[in-house]
């Protein structure tokens, strides 16, 4: 039996656990719980949307906020009925009710801001710089933006569908489904030319550091 405490512990990738996951201004203000109705499916979607999505990001371009993570079935109800800018629990671009599918039908997904690109974006500069990007890095399905802070949501599929679209301008879909971008490779990356590479971050050697540690305690330096 999973407790909320229990679930929250559960680490999904090298830089994200559950309870990263978890909050929820619905829930906390209109005292709905988000509590998944399978917690083993959550967990399991969870971790490949972190493992290849969330910890490349975090790693490239530092720390990545999270605005809207999991939501349950009951929760997204809610939040779709009353307006709280939810899709219904079956629009199939819904992706933040992690455990509602399974196989190819697996989705999960987040909301999330890039600090980062964020403080540019507030000084002008194109959120397409930031999809492309991820376009040309990650194996995203959908990515959808928003004007505020240029936050995104960001999905993962087992299948990718490999669409863009934006309510920034220029509104609407920069990317279909089976389509090739309008802009060719070369062009794409002068717009992100002064990104990070993937992967700019570089974590201490742990195991490296401990054997260090425990030659000096015995007394043994490096050859």
């Amino acid at each position: 039996m999973w407790s909320l405490e229990t679930l929250g512990r559960v680490r999904l990738s090298k830089h994200f656990f559950m309870r990263d996951f978890l909050y929820s201004e619905i829930s906390g203000f209109h005292g709905i719980p988000n509590v998944p109705d399978d917690p083993d499916l959550a967990i399991a979607n969870g971790r490949a949307f972190c493992t290849a999505l969330m910890d490349p990001l975090e790693e490239t371009f530092g720390r990545v906020a999270v605005r809207s993570g999991y939501r349950s079935r009951t929760l997204n109800r809610y939040g779709n009925e009353n307006g709280l800018n939810c899709a219904s629990n079956d629009n199939p671009i819904e992706c933040h009710i992690w455990d509602r599918g399974a196989g190819a039908d697996a989705v999960a997904g987040a909301s999330v801001v890039i600090p980062w690109f964020a403080d540019q974006y507030a000084e002008g500069r194109d959120w397409r710089d930031l999809a492309w990007w991820v376009h040309d890095h990650l194996p995203y399905s959908e990515m959808w933006f928003f004007p505020k802070l240029c936050a995104f949501n960001l999905a993962w599929r087992p299948t990718p569908r490999r669409t863009i679209s934006s309510y920034i301008a220029p509104r609407g879909t920069l990317l279909r489904a089976g389509a090739e971008p309008e802009e060719d490779a070369a062009a794409r990356a002068r717009r992100y030319a002064d990104f990070p590479p993937l992967r700019g971050i570089i974590l201490p050697q742990v195991a490296a550091a401990r054997a260090r540690d425990i030659d000096d305690a015995a007394g043994r330096g490096p050859d």
